[in-house]
């Protein structure tokens, strides 16, 4: 990989293990829905324009329930559960739990036909929920239950956006469909506005994560992660599943004074061991074609990990 692609993986690494940082302080003061609101609504803004200009929003548009169906399952309910659930959940805690999320594209897959699980992929799915359970029965306390439970939705949509992206947007203009997505979730969540105003002025530390969360990880990622994919391929670019969880529980863990200990290192190491095993191609594979989306890849046993 060229010096150009090694330093947009490592600026994508430091972006997509920001939002859960950003969204651990945004929650303390700014109800989920309304958070929903502004992240796609203000990404929205910015991208939108960008792909009227270029033309590429028309072409989406005529396959508009496919697009709604991934706006849905790749923003809109995941966003939701996952900001909810950060309101108990710790943000290194949120991050280690989604990166599961290749585990469940495996499953997936073979419910739908559109990949085989052999014994290596369920033996690598078998450790990945073990680790998963360790984190859980580690690091969860009975109150905080329903949260972690949250972050199984958040899995599965993260999982559902990209098999619903690759059977029937994966053609189709990549910003267009981006810019379509965040259009279609932020009208989805209007109504909800008025019930979920914050009572009181927002802290400056607040405001800055909204905006770190809307303008860095949602408009610049896509925008990065496009380039990151023309630059070193999306077999290459699904690696960064791998770290942004520890950029994740790096950034909790200094920042906010999150614990780390043995039991969470050892879920997160046999989660990563899973996720590894179970979406590794075999040598007969071939790669599969760039699909227009943060999740890059067509088979949906492989997916770099969601719209965090």
């Amino acid at each position: 990989m060229s010096r150009r692609g090694w330093l947009l993986f490592a600026v994508m690494g430091v972006i997509w293990g920001l939002p859960y940082l950003l969204i651990k302080i945004a929650v303390r003061e700014v109800p989920a829905p309304m958070l929903v609101e502004m992240r796609t609504g203000g990404a929205a803004l910015v991208l939108l324009p960008l792909a009227l200009y270029r033309g590429e929003l028309r072409p989406v548009l005529a396959r508009y329930k496919a697009l709604v169906a991934f706006a849905v399952a790749e923003m809109a309910v995941p966003w939701l559960f996952l900001f909810d659930a950060e309101r108990k959940l710790s943000s290194s805690l949120s991050g280690l739990l989604v990166a599961a999320v290749p585990l469940v594209g495996t499953i997936l897959a073979r419910a739908t036909g559109a990949d085989r699980l052999d014994r290596r992929r369920l033996a690598g799915v078998l450790v990945g929920l073990g680790g998963v359970g360790a984190l859980v029965g580690f690091d969860v306390g009975g109150s905080d239950a329903l949260a972690a439970a949250s972050i199984a939705v958040v899995a599965v949509g993260y999982a559902l956006g990209p098999w619903i992206l690759s059977r029937y947007l994966s053609d189709l203009p990549a910003l267009g469909v981006v810019a379509g997505a965040l259009t279609v979730c932020a009208l989805a969540y209007l109504p909800a506005i008025p019930f979920s105003i914050p009572t009181k002025p927002l802290a400056a530390s607040v405001i800055g994560s909204v905006v770190g969360l809307t303008l860095v990880c949602t408009a610049l990622a896509f925008v990065l992660f496009f380039a990151l994919i023309a630059e070193a391929g999306p077999v290459r670019s699904t690696v960064i599943t791998y770290v942004n969880p520890a950029v994740a529980v790096l950034l909790g863990v200094s920042i906010l004074g999150e614990h780390f200990g043995l039991a969470t290192a050892f879920g997160f190491v046999l989660i990563i061991a899973g996720c590894i095993l179970a979406t590794a191609r075999n040598a007969a594979e071939l790669p599969a074609a760039p699909a227009p989306s943060l999740l890059v890849e067509a088979d949906p046993g492989r997916e770099a990990g969601g719209a965090i």
